[in-house]
């Protein structure tokens, strides 16, 4: 079964725009759960990521199966660690950060994952994942021990998400990273989607419904937004149904 990824397929040809809210389990409080995700279910999300560069052992399946009594929003995981891979989610992004080189992260952790994956039944969705600079030094960055790739290399940002798609990825994510200071530009987004023929995916430093329609105009398929919701929740009073 592949019913999420093949959803954002359908969605992306029929020109239909995906947002996903990411939670991550250390910054999120267990008990606002069902409050946050109403707001949730009243906005335009489509989905709801879980995950984070550091997260305690059981903090991910905790919050997955409390916000399972909540929603019927598909709930991905986007994972920092194996540690953070649970059955009661819907979806793995299987991330391979292609803009480090990092084995680890290229597949040594991938490796570290299969006995834990082979006993659940979780759809698992290869996606490639580049990590742009953003104006500040990220979490991925400390935790995978890589360097983004410079903002205005558009050209090597491009060839990158190229490879990764002709290595078989299904999904490409271009990040700023956590609370970035600078969102992706236009012109790198624009970039990108001209050259792919998988969904784009879009994160990091968008806390307003201009940057939100910005990386939709310029090709994003589905938009990740996470610390603007953290910061303030009254950002879901901009994006309701």
């Amino acid at each position: 079964m592949n019913l999420i990824y093949s959803n954002i397929q359908v969605a992306v040809k029929n020109g239909e725009k995906l947002m996903a809210v990411l939670i991550d389990p250390d910054k999120f409080l267990i008990e606002n759960t069902q409050q946050f995700v109403k707001k949730v279910n009243a906005s335009v999300a489509t989905h709801i990521f879980v995950g984070g560069s550091l997260v305690y052992n059981n903090a991910t399946d905790i919050l997955v199966s409390e916000l399972k009594k909540h929603t019927t929003l598909p709930i991905v995981l986007f994972p920092g660690d194996v540690t953070q891979i649970t059955k009661r989610a819907d979806a793995l992004l299987f991330l391979s950060l292609l803009s480090g080189r990092n084995s680890e992260y290229l597949i040594g952790k991938h490796v570290e994952a299969i006995p834990k994956l082979k006993n659940i039944n979780l759809e698992v969705i290869s996606t490639g994942y580049i990590l742009i600079e953003s104006g500040k030094k990220t979490a991925v960055e400390k935790v995978t021990n890589t360097a983004p790739m410079p903002r205005n290399h558009i050209q090597n940002i491009v060839d990158t998400a190229i490879a990764g798609q002709l290595l078989g990825m299904k999904l490409i994510y271009l990040e700023a990273g956590s609370g970035a200071k600078e969102t992706l530009t236009q012109s790198i987004i624009l970039q990108v989607k001209k050259e792919l023929n998988i969904p784009l995916i879009v994160g990091g430093g968008i806390k307003s419904k201009e940057q939100l329609q910005n990386a939709y105009n310029a090709g994003a398929d589905l938009v990740v937004i996470g610390t603007a919701f953290e910061e303030d929740e009254l950002f879901f009073d901009e994006l309701k149904k």
